[in-house]
């Protein structure tokens, strides 16, 4: 209504006490809704009401004789005697239902205010009304004669039922079992931690299907890097003679460290992600393993290239010196031939002579 204004707003779990057994409680939705406190300045009166959709769930008129009472951390409760229930509210923390605690006593006290400004209200502007009662209020005779009479002993009457209908809801309240209550308050709160840690879960599994993907294809690499070590390998042990082949070792051993600083910097990368995620313990263990093991063949792998580098360093100082030997022993030929050419030339001169 346009008459009234909303004066605070919360969400939590609405319940409602089951009518046939009055101990269990129904949830009134599956989901938090908004709970509001509500003041209509026409009529000076507070209620509290919650919409599930177009569904009013709570329509509560605060009057003065309600109590609004914590039965756990997260959960409270108070009983409506003219909608003939009691609802209960589960909140997300205790701090939320302190202070949806505090605006009921609030507005309860405003309600007592109000009631007693209507009475004395009522009381100035109907004077004789205001001399019946006080004839009648000191009287505890009840009796069947008389219009006075009978509208004392309605008065009375009506205040019996009420505190019957108030023992009836403190009996109801104090058999309402308490684990339920709590069971059922605590039950969204678990859900949403449930959810959240699914999520959770599946980005793991996610993860570690990924790293597995990228240790699967480091293998694979390793694996190349290997083959072409070991080609590498024989080549520098066949090959050491040719000019050409020493260019593409070279060149190639380049591109082989390239390759494994890149793996390095990638395995780095994959370290410092994995410390930023949550993952299951034993898919952790099992990765980090693997990469160790992927670590010490990258470790190998650049032993042995270094290795290779030495042998053909060695084999090329080794050409070299065959070289050097080959040119010295071609100098001392050419002498020789030489020589025996002169020799040739002295001898065919004494034949001639």
């Amino acid at each position: 209504s346009c008459r009234e204004q909303p004066i605070f707003s919360t969400r939590a779990h609405v319940f409602q006490i089951d009518p046939a057994t009055k101990r269990n409680w129904i949830p009134a939705s599956k989901h938090a809704l908004t709970v509001s406190y509500f003041y209509d300045a026409t009529r000076n009166v507070y209620r509290i009401i919650s919409v599930g959709g177009t569904k009013a769930i709570i329509n509560s008129t605060i009057t003065p004789n309600m109590t609004f009472t914590k039965t756990s951390q997260k959960f409270g409760q108070w009983a409506d005697s003219r909608a003939n229930t009691v609802y209960g509210l589960g909140f997300a923390s205790e701090q939320h239902l302190s202070q949806f605690a505090e605006k009921f006593q609030e507005v309860k006290e405003a309600a007592r205010l109000a009631r007693e400004k209507s009475q004395d209200k009522t009381e100035l502007t109907n004077p004789a009304l205001n001399i019946t009662s006080h004839q009648v209020l000191p009287s505890p005779i009840i009796s069947s004669n008389g219009p006075g009479e009978d509208k004392l002993f309605r008065s009375q009457s009506a205040d019996v039922e009420i505190t019957t209908e108030k023992e009836r809801l403190k009996k109801m309240l104090s058999e309402g079992s308490v684990s339920e209550v709590q069971w059922e308050a605590e039950f969204f709160s678990l859900q949403d931690n449930n959810n959240k840690l699914v999520a959770a879960l599946h980005e793991a599994n996610a993860n570690v299907d990924q790293w597995k993907k990228q240790l699967a294809a480091y293998q694979e690499e390793t694996e190349t890097l290997r083959q072409r070590v070991a080609e590498l390998e024989s080549q520098g042990a066949h090959d050491s003679s040719s000019e050409n082949n020493k260019e593409d070792l070279s060149q190639t051993l380049e591109e082989l460290e390239i390759l494994i600083k890149a793996k390095d910097e990638e395995i780095q990368m994959l370290k410092s992600q994995k410390c930023g995620r949550w993952e299951a313990e034993g898919e952790r263990e099992e990765t980090l393993q693997k990469l160790q093991e992927l670590e010490a063949c990258n470790a190998e792998l650049e032993r042995r290239l270094h290795l290779a580098e030495q042998t053909l360093a060695e084999t090329l100082a080794e050409r070299e010196k065959i070289q050097n030997e080959v040119t010295k022993v071609a100098e001392i030929m050419d002498v020789k031939i030489f020589e025996l050419s002169e020799i040739r030339q002295g001898l065919a001169k004494l034949v001639e002579s």
